[in-house]
């Protein structure tokens, strides 16, 4: 490994958003030979990304940020951002967002909206078109990260309105909408699902993977975050009733077995608060990389100080014929002194197979890339 060294960097935002004024210690920063990052963009409460046909990067945001999404353009294609610019504000956290065959798609807490030909509207200050108003309005787990499957079918996750309580069906749930009928409402995929916020198709089975948070209280080393592999529809991952697969819940799992339920293909660090997740598909990065899964983990809150913080970091998990055989750091750095500088919330790759990543604390989006 080594210590990729640049000055620290003060964030400031470009063109139309607010100013920020954050500290991301890229010097910090610990990533495998052969990689380096940059500054890519200045973002306020960076969460979800998604691009656009023509190079476009769309930012989610959720809290501090005022409820903004952005665009980032490359009008010329060098891989650098041109500006950052706010596409609508005043939504309630839609950190959740993707494009999609020319539109862009918005979860915030309680409503899915869209904006059509998006890649002509954005410096317009469009109005999103609300395409469902009826998903509950929880804000505890109630923001989003959506995405669309090979069936063509737009996945919601709808988190448990609680840490850990046995909450109604529609709750702890993955769920997909016909964007072409939204009338119909959302149809349930898979359940027992405390709080995902990051899922992607594996490239090879196209079968659904999605990273999931472990429930607060039950100590500092329980329950592990989980990363569920969802090989077909209706399976059911444990909660509230167990917990990272093998152990019962002390209030809810009274008289439930394990083996009834689907257990994570890979345990993660506890409390690590993993969530964005992506399939590495490209051709920059080692292959090693190559269509295995990096995890963005947003960093324990509440761990006592002797135990220490969690998470903060970039993760790799290797799958190989359907199952996870390994779990290890890739991007380090984001705590010192047990005091995290920048908390990851998402990854994007890049059409060059760069990857970005989202950052919410230090209010950034880096740029990795590989060069032997």
């Amino acid at each position: 490994m080594k210590l990729f060294s640049i000055k620290s960097v003060i964030l400031s935002l470009f063109i139309t958003t607010p100013a920020i004024a954050q500290k991301a210690e890229l010097d910090k920063l610990v990533l495998p030979d052969g990689f380096s990052i940059e500054i890519y963009a200045n973002v306020g409460n960076a969460r979800q990304m998604s691009l656009g046909d023509d190079g476009t990067v769309y930012v989610g945001s959720r809290g501090d940020a005022g409820g903004r999404i952005y665009a980032i353009p490359d009008t010329n294609g060098d891989g650098k951002a041109d500006e950052v610019i706010t596409i609508a504000g005043g939504l309630k956290s839609p950190s959740g967002l993707t494009y999609h065959n020319g539109d862009l798609y918005i979860g915030a807490i309680s409503r899915i909206y869209r904006i059509k030909d998006i890649s002509n509207n954005f410096r317009n200050n469009p109005k999103p078109e609300v395409l469902t108003a009826d998903l509950p309005d929880k804000t505890h787990h109630g923001w989003k990260f959506l995405e669309f499957g090979p069936d063509g079918l737009l996945y919601i996750p709808i988190g448990a309105p609680c840490n850990i309580c046995e909450p109604e069906k529609i709750f702890a749930s993955i769920n997909t909408m016909d964007v072409n009928n939204p009338e119909a409402g959302i149809t349930q995929y898979a359940s027992g699902i405390r709080n995902t916020v990051g899922f992607d198709w594996d490239p090879v089975s196209g079968d659904l993977w999605f990273t999931d948070n472990g429930g607060d209280g039950l100590g500092d080393e329980m329950p592990a975050d989980e990363l569920n592999h969802a090989s077909k529809k209706g399976l059911n991952f444990g909660y509230p009733y167990i917990h990272q697969g093998d152990t019962p819940d002390p209030e809810f799992g009274k008289g439930k077995d394990p083996a009834d339920y689907t257990p994570p293909a890979q345990k993660l660090a506890p409390h690590a608060g993993a969530i964005g997740m992506a399939f590495y598909k490209g051709d920059m990065f080692p292959e090693k990389y190559k269509n295995n899964i990096i995890i963005a983990e947003h960093g324990s809150w509440n761990r006592t100080a002797a135990a220490g913080h969690t998470g903060h970091r970039l993760t790799l998990v290797t799958v190989k014929d359907g199952k996870a055989i390994k779990y290890e750091p890739f991007i380090t750095g984001f705590l010192q002194n047990n005091k995290a500088w920048g908390r990851p919330t998402d990854v994007l790759e890049l059409k060059d197979g760069s990857l970005l990543i989202a950052d919410d604390e230090a209010d950034a989006i880096y740029k990795v890339t590989y060069k032997k």
